[in-house]
């Protein structure tokens, strides 16, 4: 009997400890190891564009600066900013690719104000504040249908996918990273209430309604 019990206490403890590893990896609390566009034979994509002429390519650009951005470690919060963009130690989501553009030639800021102006009708906004209205999601998701080349939405066609993009999902967007996962499928570069990490392995686990590449 003993034995049986004991048994049955180390099949128990080998099931939950091996529940939690699976529950680490999946929600990235256990890093796992990250794979390049080489791994998978998958070109990187270089943007013909170089909208601020500092030499790299629009792409290249904004991933680069969107690393740049989440390496301030930006904590979740949202203010109004008279000047439109964050200056301060807190920002959302929208931040990460406002950031990134504007220090690749892109002022979304002033973008999306001319958009809105011109489209009313698309965006249904009773009072228009150029300050605040780049930094909603509902706003971008127009904006870059408006004005971005319109990419798969099928995160699974991973050679159509590259570092540099944007994703949008329900109330949140990102940039999509260079690094991938196991399968081939992106990392995103992300500022969000409820992360591990400023850059994690979430394609799989959100609904994504919109990826843009800036033309």
């Amino acid at each position: 009997m003993k034995k049986k019990i004991i048994l049955f206490l180390i099949i128990s403890v080998f099931l939950i400890v091996s529940v939690f590893i699976y529950l680490g990896f999946y929600f990235g609390i256990i890093p796992s190891k990250k794979y390049s566009d080489a791994d998978f034979k998958i070109d990187k994509y270089i943007s013909s564009y170089d909208m601020d002429d500092d030499g790299v390519d629009d792409q290249t650009d904004i991933l680069e600066n969107a690393k740049k951005y989440i390496a301030t470690k930006p904590i979740y919060k949202s203010k109004y900013y008279a000047g439109g963009y964050s200056d301060d130690e807190y920002g959302v989501c929208t931040d990460v690719v406002a950031n990134a553009l504007l220090d690749s030639g892109y002022d979304l800021r002033e973008l999306v104000n001319a958009d809105i102006l011109k489209n009313r009708d698309d965006y249904d906004i009773d009072k228009v504040d150029k300050n605040i209205d780049f930094r909603r999601v509902r706003n971008l998701l127009i904006y870059f249908k408006n004005n971005a080349i319109s990419l798969t939405t099928d995160i699974y066609k991973i050679d159509e996918w590259h570092g540099g993009d944007i994703v949008i999902f329900p109330n949140h967007i990102a940039i999509v990273s260079d690094s991938r996962n196991r399968k081939g499928i992106p990392y995103v570069i992300h500022l969000s209430p409820r992360q591990i990490r400023y850059e994690e392995n979430i394609l799989e686990r959100r609904k994504v309604i919109g990826h843009y590449r800036i033309s």
